[in-house]
């Protein structure tokens, strides 16, 4: 949590200060009580002259921290040095403990000089709680051409939270702060919206294309910032687009970013996530599965956001083939855009993990338990409007193969058709119409098949791709794969968001717009062995200010789907009624379902889908 808590805008502005001192200070002794020196170093934006890293924990005295070997904290006088840095947040703790390990007229420092203000904590007694530091980034964008809105509610309230707020700070294109304020949100399950046309309007700010740094406050029960971000065009623009939330976290590589195809640009969205600079070269793109590493040649200030355009980048390269972004740890989840026929859609990329090796388990799953094993569901619609193009990701560093087949099932659960994609190596550019495998609308599944052997991690992920074949209108979503509703457990799966796997219940968000672009879903019900018949599924729409208007059940037959249309399933005239903001929380208790949200301009021809969250 220290990460979060040095990388807040307002503490980063307290760090640059402490280290200025620190620096003019001379050699100083660090005194590292929580084992955060590292994440601590990486982000002091002035250096500072260590002379020792000093430690309290006697089975880690000679580890190696920050280069430099960890020294027992009892000899911290020794050192000859006149200022010492403990790594703590509490000033007076820290003052009581090492008071008389202090060299004579020596300094002590705290990092209680970074703290937040006491009133933007949600858990005061404990500074690095991590309901403290419940923050995200959100790529946001308002000009003549397109807006953005962020769009989520207060789910904090279920778990006992009475005086949610946000601390929102919006920065422009070069890394400048636009505006700092507040958006109170005390009402149990009401609605939020951030929108970029009424921000800019509200507060006269010129045309921006940049990041939203969020901090929920006040909150219970969840530390995630979570919310669908739609972008959409204005005015003859028909661009449409819904994206869920990024990653809080920065990682080191990123994948499932596809090579434009023809008359396509795809951007690569880099923005800055700390306040400090981004040198020239330290992050790289390649191909899929490829170690010639070409450098961004740019350094970005801090919260910078640049366009990085791939044809420019690799003008060989065509879709299917894949690029893989090693961003170095400067940036949380990157968005990536593409424009085609005067129209752009927004993706993310996936976090490429680097703790993940082959599980040679996975192959060895007990049927009786696990069935088809870990799944990736999707949806199918109409093939005869729409194409489905499946592209499967490596998302590990470690993965070198992907041995995977797709399983198609109509919405009634009815297995259909079948296709193994083979033992695909890790810088494969295949890709399958699995409009052109499906004998109707359903939802296809992709999943491992060892039939050639291969490796297995459990994250297995893919790139969907959906194409409008009257309109041009395309879409893209991605995601990882589980093992789902099976009551027998392996390594975390099935999945819970909320306590402990077996994960065998929903709970999601959708947005119920009453006018178009309306809002969908595609609820999927995949079983991994076999579960109930039926799922015991209830939509909820719940008005802008959280009250629930309108209760509707379904049941979903087991590997079946369903398309909900809020507006089909409650009436335009409750919709409206229920106001702008207004969304349907879809609850089962029975089982655990897959859901992907989208909007759609029926008259238009425009469309979006993305994974669906939950909280």
């Amino acid at each position: 949590m220290a990460y979060k808590a040095l990388t807040h805008p307002l503490a980063a502005e307290k760090l640059a200060i402490l280290s200025r001192s620190l620096h003019d200070a001379g050699p100083v002794a660090i005194y590292d009580p929580h084992d955060m020196v590292e994440t601590v170093m990486a982000l002091l934006p002035a250096p500072i002259t260590v002379a020792g890293v000093y430690t309290h924990d006697s089975l880690k005295v000679g580890q190696s921290r920050a280069g430099m070997a960890l020294r027992p904290v009892v000899d911290m006088a020794q050192g000859g040095v006149k200022t010492v840095w403990a790594l703590d947040f509490n000033h007076a703790v820290m003052e009581s403990r090492l008071s008389r390990l202090l060299p004579e007229g020596g300094a002590l420092h705290t990092l209680e000089a970074v703290r937040l203000p006491r009133h933007m904590l949600s858990v005061g007694h404990d500074y690095l709680d991590r309901l403290n530091f419940a923050t995200n980034l959100a790529f946001f964008r308002d000009t003549a051409a397109l807006s953005t809105r962020l769009v989520t509610a207060n789910y904090w309230a279920r778990y006992g939270a009475r005086a949610v707020r946000l601390w929102l700070r919006l920065f422009d294109h070069d890394g400048q702060v636009l505006k700092t304020w507040d958006y109170d949100v005390p009402g149990d399950g009401q609605a939020i919206i951030i929108d970029s046309a009424d921000i800019r309007s509200r507060f006269g700010l010129p045309e921006f294309t940049g990041q939203l740094f969020i901090h929920a406050q006040g909150i219970a029960g969840h530390d995630v910032v979570k919310y669908a971000l739609e972008t959409r065009g204005d005015g003859t623009n028909a661009s449409l687009s819904v994206t869920h939330d990024a990653n809080a976290w920065p990682a080191n590589r990123y994948a499932n970013l596809p090579a434009p195809a023809e008359g396509e640009d795809v951007v690569l969205w880099v923005q800055n996530s700390h306040a400090l600079p981004i040198p020239s070269g330290s992050m790289t793109l390649n191909r899929m599965g490829q170690d010639t590493h070409i450098p961004i040649l740019s350094e970005l200030a801090p919260y910078q956001t640049m366009a990085v355009h791939m044809r420019d980048v690799f003008p060989g390269l065509s879709w299917p083939e894949q690029i893989e972004f090693r961003a170095g740890g400067h940036v949380v989840r990157s968005r990536y855009e593409i424009t085609q026929h005067n129209r752009t859609r927004i993706a993310h990329l996936n976090v490429q993990r680097a703790d993940l090796q082959p599980d040679p388990g996975i192959a060895r799953l007990d049927p009786r338990f696990f069935g088809r094993g870990y799944l990736l569901p999707f949806p199918v619609p109409d093939p005869v409007r729409y194409r489905t193009l499946l592209l499967p990701s490596p998302m590990a560093e470690s993965l070198t193969s992907l041995p995977v087949r797709v399983d198609c099932f109509d919405g009634e659960g009815t297995a259909g058709p079948s296709r193994f994609m083979g033992c695909l190596p890790r810088d494969h550019a295949v890709a399958l119409d699995v409009s052109a495998l499906a004998t109707g609308s359903g939802h296809g599944e992709l999943l491992y098949d060892f039939r050639d052997g291969g490796q297995a991690d459990g994250w297995l992920h893919a790139l969907i791709r959906y194409e409008d074949r009257q309109t041009g209108h395309a879409s893209e979503t991605s995601f990882g794969s589980h093992i789902f509703n099976t009551v027998m457990t392996y390594k975390g799966e099935p999945q819970s968001y909320v306590g402990s796997p077996p994960g065998l219940s929903t709970r999601l968000f959708l947005t119920a717009a009453g006018c178009e672009p309306f809002s969908f879903c595609r609820l999927i019900y995949p079983v991994s062995a076999t579960w109930r018949a039926y799922s015991d599924t209830s939509l909820y729409l719940h008005a802008a200010d959280g009250t629930v208007i309108a209760h509707e059940k379904i049941a979903i037959p087991m590997s079946g789907s369903r398309e909900i249309w809020p507006h089909r399933v409650f009436g335009l005239s409750t919709l409206v009624r229920a106001g702008e903001g207004a969304y349907v929380i879809i609850r089962d208790t029975t089982c655990r379902l897959f859901g992907y949200h989208g909007r759609m301009a029926e008259g238009e021809g425009r469309f979006s889908i993305d994974h669906m969250f939950g909280f």
